[in-house]
């Protein structure tokens, strides 16, 4: 489609979504293209701006752009419609300035070597109008799920690095452990350095005279027995896998973590067979408004699964770490 095209919708379309009228009359539309084209008012209706889930009516005049294929990126990835879709309904706030999702695990937050498919690429889903693109704040491992804060702008991504570097960022951790805890909450101290040989190549390792600094609390919320606790955990630092190294350490590892815990498995109807770790929650001082802020992610369904099996409650009676 190289013109600009004017379609009168007819009364067989009446009262459908817009959305899903062009991708049903309009090939060579991808998902993608819909979503920016309408987000940048290239997409009109009787001369008016839109949005995808706009009702058709008999007898509107809809504007269609000229339209060029998508260009791929420099280091060849290229976003997929059903990337596109799973980002944009995974956004959990967004008021301009700051904006989250809520990330699903086994996609990792970068690229990288042998990384194909990750959550910086599908930001372009989430361009504004004026041609923004959001911009990532911190990272989440690969396998983890849950909150990841994203900027709407270098000034507010600064603010919010800031934030993240001198802890003002208070950060939960919902996790399942196997075993439970002895301690039903505490603070695990261990210094932390990367690994350079063999196994350890690729992990991070508890170093008291090399490591840097790492501190995390945990408060245990549910026990099943001792075969498992359902745990929150607050990182004071922000070492790679600190969590999961931690975990190991204090002798709970987390459940699922084939890097870390290889022992900590539990099997049996409905345990999902993966890294049990969920960034429940961040709250901080909004850079902008100056108001506290939290944003919370609720558990995946597939993660939820295994909460129910074990017995553990989704919504706990109280929020852990309220003294800080």
């Amino acid at each position: 489609m190289k013109d600009v095209q004017h379609i009168k919708i007819m009364p067989d379309d009446d009262g459908q979504r817009l959305d899903r009228w062009l991708k049903k009359n309009v090939e060579e539309m991808s998902f993608v293209m819909v979503q920016k084209l309408i987000r940048t008012g290239q997409i009109r209706l009787d001369g008016k701006r839109v949005k995808p889930d706009t009702r058709l009516v008999a007898g509107q005049e809809l504007r269609l752009p000229p339209m060029d294929e998508r260009p791929e990126k420099t280091d060849g990835y290229r976003l997929r419609d059903e990337d596109a879709e799973m980002i944009i309904k995974s956004v959990l706030y967004d008021d301009g300035d700051v904006l989250a999702i809520n990330k699903p695990a086994g996609i990792a937050t970068q690229g990288g070597m042998n990384i194909e498919r990750h959550i910086d690429g599908m930001l372009e889903a989430l361009i504004t109008k004026d041609g923004i693109k959001p911009r990532l704040v911190h990272r989440l491992d690969k396998e983890t799920s849950g909150v990841l804060l994203l900027a709407r702008s270098a000034d507010i991504a600064r603010k919010l690095g800031r934030m993240f570097q001198s802890r003002e960022m208070k950060k939960i951790y919902w996790a399942i452990t196997a075993p439970a805890p002895m301690d039903m909450e505490g603070e695990i101290k261990a210094p932390l350095i990367k690994g350079t040989e063999g196994s350890n190549k690729d992990k991070m390792l508890v170093d008291e005279k090399e490591g840097q600094k790492a501190f995390t609390n945990f408060e245990v919320m549910e026990v099943a027995g001792r075969k498992a606790a359902f745990v929150a955990f607050m990182p004071k630092t922000g070492r790679t896998h600190q969590i999961r190294v931690h975990a190991a350490y204090a002798g709970f590892p987390l459940l699922g973590d084939s890097k870390y815990g290889e022992k900590a498995a539990i099997e049996g109807p409905g345990i999902t067979q993966r890294l049990h770790l969920h960034a429940r929650s961040l709250e901080f001082m909004h850079p902008v408004t100056r108001k506290k802020l939290k944003l919370t992610a609720p558990l995946p369904p597939d993660m939820a699964k295994s909460w129910d099996a074990l017995g553990f409650q989704k919504k706990p009676d109280h929020e852990p770490f309220s003294a800080y």
